[in-house]
């Protein structure tokens, strides 16, 4: 068991659970297992989150937040043209997703479970990624790049359009042949029709 001198920190519990979820998967784990793996009682987890489900959703929050605070970045860059800034916000999004798919795919599994869990979550994430999508196009339309009157809607078609590159439901196609250009065809053809 780890030495339990170190302060228990909601940080440290998700990093925990991360861990159980990828040994046992999210039908195995329990509250339980993530103390043991911490050197404390399963009531030293319960004191900060309440439940199994909280404890759930806050390292599902974790793991889609991981994608969110680097879009975000981009997103923000007003010093670049609203275009090429959607490329970029874009790609980064289907490279974010392929990522994990990849590079760890048990987890990937795991979360694709517990996102389906976690409804409210999924949905606060989705208007994340789609308000930093719609402050791109807004920029496009006040710099006159874009033809849009709504922003917002613009965006959320955007992000709806490519759904195959980032909806995890469609990970098995991320890997074959030709994906990345089917991707850059997609959006070649929407960002034609942002402009003016």
């Amino acid at each position: 068991m780890p030495a339990t001198s170190e302060t228990l920190t909601a940080e440290r519990i998700l990093a925990a659970t991360e861990e159980v979820l990828r040994r046992h998967g999210p039908a195995k784990a329990t509250v339980v297992d993530v103390a043991r793996a911490l050197g404390v009682s399963h009531g030293s987890v319960y004191r900060h989150f309440r439940t199994k489900a909280a404890l759930r959703e806050a390292v599902t929050k974790r793991w889609l937040d991981r994608a969110t605070q680097d879009l975000a970045g981009i997103a923000a860059d007003a010093e670049r043209d609203p275009e090429a800034r959607v490329r970029e916000w874009l790609a980064a999004l289907f490279a974010a997703k392929r990522r994990k798919a990849g590079g760890d795919p048990e987890l990937f599994a795991t979360y694709s479970v517990l996102v389906g869990e976690a409804g409210e979550v999924v949905s606060g994430h989705i208007a994340e990624l789609t308000g930093q999508l719609t402050e791109i196009v807004r920029a496009g339309a006040e710099a006159g790049t874009f033809a849009v009157a709504d922003p917002a809607t613009a965006a959320r078609a955007l992000f709806q359009a490519t759904g195959r590159f980032h909806d995890p439901g469609y990970a098995k196609e991320w890997e074959r042949p030709g994906v990345e250009g089917e991707f850059e065809a997609v959006v070649e053809l929407l960002v034609r029709g942002l402009r003016r």
